[in-house]
């Protein structure tokens, strides 16, 4: 395997737009870049991007992104550069940030996470697993949770930062190699797609209940939930404080469950802040609440209860343990092929829109899944590992031994 020193240049600090210009300008020249970013947001609701780091093939650069007169036109056209792939490692956040400040997705995008969970490193591996793993190097990880507004950075950050996006070229080329060796790089496509998709990074408020869905049981709960979930959320977006310091998750579903429809009801929960009752959130809340309540409850989306119900308890259990034996046999993450919605629905509907019903994740799993619901799969243990048994079409009536399904 291809192993990149610390980097071939390591560039002090980017702190001027002419120097990020220069650095992205040879960036460019190459079919893929590493990126990372340091960011915080424990005071607020949208990330402060802090730094942004890039590697390519024989570079390594930081930006301080907090730098005065900074211009990041420079990052961002290497983002949007379609001929250059963009390597991250659990990229949601770091994509999230770039939605935030440019309003564009880097793209071709690769998820080192994503992909290490086809090749077979277990659900949501780190970065610092995969780089003991793939570069035989263990990270120094004395500055992960340090202050990134702080300035001057530390050498120590800085070199920190760095490691963050050298030694996920290594791992880039590794897993795409393994990828293409094993005909599983399309597999990756509906990740891909969810992560470059502008709905993944649109928080819009009346999406927000979303987060609470399993915590209520009624339809007017639910309808109050969602009014009052919703002002939370924009009104913490307006403020850019994070949404606990507007409300509370728990004052929230007090108050979904309980609808206070006066001021001293408000007042009276147990949870809700002494004083704000009067104030002009109180009113704000009360009025939620009303529109909450006066939603027509068969407007309402079902809740997870009702769309669970239907005594398919024990077909979900056995699709779990049939999932494992398709993971490990096959060494793709279990979370990559399907989720226990995924799971409830199928044993709910031979038919559900599902991903495990469709593609790759339909031909590993999908159709064992439907044969073990309708009795034509069962599963058996042998020397501590599950296998899988298939009847070979025999009437009701025949009781000879199931044959065995190649693994």
């Amino acid at each position: 395997m291809l192993s990149f020193p610390l980097s071939k240049k390591i560039m002090s600090l980017i702190t001027t737009t002419k120097s990020l210009a220069e650095t992205c300008g040879r960036l460019a020249a190459h079919p893929f870049v590493t990126v990372d970013t340091e960011f915080l947001r424990e005071t607020t609701f949208w990330p402060r991007l802090c730094v942004v780091q890039l590697a390519s093939p024989d570079e390594a650069a930081a930006i301080d992104a907090m730098a005065e007169g900074l211009d990041l036109t420079p990052l961002f056209e290497l983002m949007a550069n379609p001929e250059i792939t963009k390597v991250f490692h659990a990229a949601r956040q770091d994509v999230e940030i770039i939605w935030n400040l440019a309003k564009l997705i880097p793209a071709p995008l690769f998820d080192t996470q994503v992909a290490a969970m086809v090749c077979g490193f277990g659900d949501q591996v780190s970065y610092g697993d995969l780089v003991q793993n793939v570069a035989k190097v263990t990270l120094d990880k004395s500055s992960r949770f340090t202050d990134w507004s702080r300035r001057p950075l530390l050498p120590s950050q800085i070199d920190y930062a760095i490691a963050d996006v050298t030694y996920l070229r290594d791992i880039y080329l590794f897993l795409r190699r393994k990828l293409e060796q094993t005909d599983r790089l399309s597999w990756l496509s509906d990740e891909m797609a969810m992560l470059t998709s502008p709905a993944t990074y649109e928080q819009h408020p009346d999406n927000a209940w979303e987060r609470f869905r399993n915590r209520v049981r009624k339809p007017r709960d639910l309808g109050v939930l969602m009014e009052v979930a919703a002002w939370r959320e924009a009104e913490a977006q307006a403020r850019d404080v994070p949404r606990s310091r507007v409300l509370k998750d728990d004052v929230l579903i007090e108050l979904a469950l309980a609808a206070p429809r006066t001021e001293e009801a408000l007042g009276n929960l147990r949870a809700f802040p002494r004083g704000m009752e009067r104030s002009r959130a109180g009113l704000d809340i009360l009025a939620a609440i009303e529109r909450g309540l006066s939603r027509d409850p068969k407007t309402l989306p079902k809740l997870d209860r009702e769309r669970r119900s239907g005594g398919n308890g024990a077909t979900v259990e056995l699709l779990k343990v049939l999932l494992r034996q398709v993971s490990e046999s096959h060494g793709v993450a279990a979370k990559m092929i399907a989720t226990v919605e995924d799971l409830e629905a199928i044993a709910a509907d031979d038919k559900a829109d599902v991903a495990a019903l469709a593609g790759w994740r339909r031909e590993l799993f999908g159709v064992k899944a439907l044969e073990l619901k309708h009795g034509r799969l069962a599963l058996t243990v042998e020397q501590g590992r599950i296998v899988t048994l298939e009847w070979q079409d025999a009437p009701p009536e025949q009781t000879e031994a199931p044959s065995k399904i190649a693994e």
